[in-house]
């Protein structure tokens, strides 16, 4: 079934009066405004309610209008400079079959689908993906020039991205549990997704799926999993977060196929040197996960001894 998508509800000059009211840490008249935007007070006044009725707090006095705060959420022009690539929905069925129907008409390679929640989030193996309001969940569309064998580095790529991120905002101790699942204290805090389209040695496009439980509530009962919230001990900026986590991406992608990226990796692995239990397409494989090569493959040692490289698979420990 298609999805219907479009670019968000978000004008330019919406954006334009919220940038002015930024620079500003005082009112701003509606006739100022109106002059430096090229456009009417009365429209100027429209777009402030639009913003208000969004969850910006904007007061208005006879001095004009002054921002007060804004609200969390993950909308195009809370990441400036990139507006025009992210496509916004309060809510949807998958940020991935949105981004997968984006990437075959051809959405260039930046593209993002943001949602405040789905209502069919997918994780790997089919399985579903819990997206209730208050986490984040995006699919970022790429067309990196690697052959599909070099595929399984990107999820590597993206959850070494993520865990530097929870580690410089937060200074937790932020561990990767291979394929690329990111942990705190051994419990789950983001899950990582990633679709290929690829022609024999072409890759296409690589949808990285991306859900992080930020704010969300982990009921006491649950034992595999928790919240960037709970670990805090508080409410996060989930702005704050998202846009550290993309400048985090676009920096490491730059070292996709270098060796420093598999050496970082090593270094917060809590998969390596553990015994492990691989449930991969058609096969069972136990033993002891020694490393990773070249491509992101987990090398595991058997109990007879001998070495089995996985490229994916549902891995406990």
């Amino acid at each position: 079934m298609a999805v219907n998508i479009h670019k968000p509800m978000i004008t330019e000059m919406k954006r334009r009066v919220l940038e002015a009211l930024r620079e500003r840490s005082g009112y701003l008249s509606g006739e100022t405004l109106a002059n430096r935007l090229g456009t009417s007070r009365v429209s100027i006044w429209r777009h402030i309610r639009r913003l208000e009725k969004e969850g910006y707090l904007i007061e208005t006095s006879r001095n004009g209008y002054r921002l007060v705060s804004s609200p969390d959420l993950l909308l195009p022009f809370e990441f400036p400079g990139l507006e025009q690539k992210i496509r916004y929905f309060s809510e949807i069925g998958s940020t991935m079959d949105a981004a997968r129907e984006l990437a075959k008409k051809g959405a260039g390679e930046g593209t993002i689908v943001i949602a405040e929640a789905q209502t069919h989030g997918r994780g790997r193996l089919g399985r579903e993906w819990l997206s209730p309001k208050g986490g984040i969940y995006f699919t970022l569309i790429l067309r990196p020039k690697i052959s599909p064998v070099n595929a399984p580095r990107i999820n590597l790529m993206a959850s070494l991205a993520v865990a530097a991120t929870i580690r410089k905002l937060f200074g937790l101790d932020a561990g990767l549990k291979w394929p690329n699942d990111v942990l705190i204290e051994g419990k789950k805090v983001c899950g990582i997704l990633a679709e290929m389209d690829a022609e024999t040695d072409v890759l296409n496009f690589v949808n990285l799926g991306i859900g992080i439980n930020a704010n969300t509530s982990i009921p006491r009962f649950e034992k595999t999993a928790t919240s960037l919230k709970h670990a805090v001990g508080k409410d996060i900026s989930r702005k704050e977060f998202l846009g550290a986590l993309l400048v985090e991406i676009e920096h490491r992608q730059a070292s996709l196929m270098e060796a420093s990226l598999l050496e970082e990796w090593r270094k917060l692995s809590v998969t390596l040197g553990k015994d492990v239990r691989i449930v991969a397409p058609g096969e069972v494989i136990v033993g002891r996960a020694i490393d990773v090569d070249t491509t992101g493959a987990l090398i595991i040692r058997q109990r007879n001894g001998s070495l089995k490289k996985v490229v994916a698979g549902d891995c406990t420990q």
